[in-house]
């Protein structure tokens, strides 16, 4: 089941440029974190129990870096925490929702994380998290 926002994407070209960009908002930072299997360079800040990830491509023709180039810097994304991703993947599944991943995938932090794609969302992309802590 959904346990509520995990949090919101934002890409972005630079990492550390947007940390200070949102730092001067007040916004707590944790690390910066390298996803190499998702090709992204991530830092998380935080604002109450609001969450936004920054995400930078690691890569010229990365998913994010493509995303930028057509779209601009901006939101990416919304993530739902979840006790059991796989268990939350065959129930959205269920209900007609198309699934980006056949199966979850390592993100930010260790998670297991998993895609909803953006025809199933009216154009938003949404991620699953297993939430087994925060960052």
């Amino acid at each position: 089941m959904i346990e509520g926002i995990h949090h919101i994407g934002i890409a972005v070209r630079s990492v550390e440029v947007a940390l200070a960009r949102y730092r001067a908002l007040g916004l707590i930072s944790s690390s910066v974190e390298e996803v190499p299997a998702e090709g992204v360079r991530v830092a998380f800040l935080r604002s109450g129990t609001t969450r936004i990830e920054l995400l930078e491509s690691l890569h010229a023709d990365g998913v994010i870096a493509r995303f930028v180039e057509k779209r601009g810097e901006g939101v990416h994304h919304i993530a739902f925490a979840t006790k059991d991703v796989v268990a939350e993947m065959a129930r959205l599944g269920e209900q007609g929702f198309e699934l980006v991943d056949r199966a979850p995938r390592t993100g930010a932090h260790g998670r297991k994380v998993a895609f909803i794609h953006p025809r199933s969302a009216h154009g938003v992309l949404l991620e699953l998290v297993e939430e087994q802590g925060a960052p």
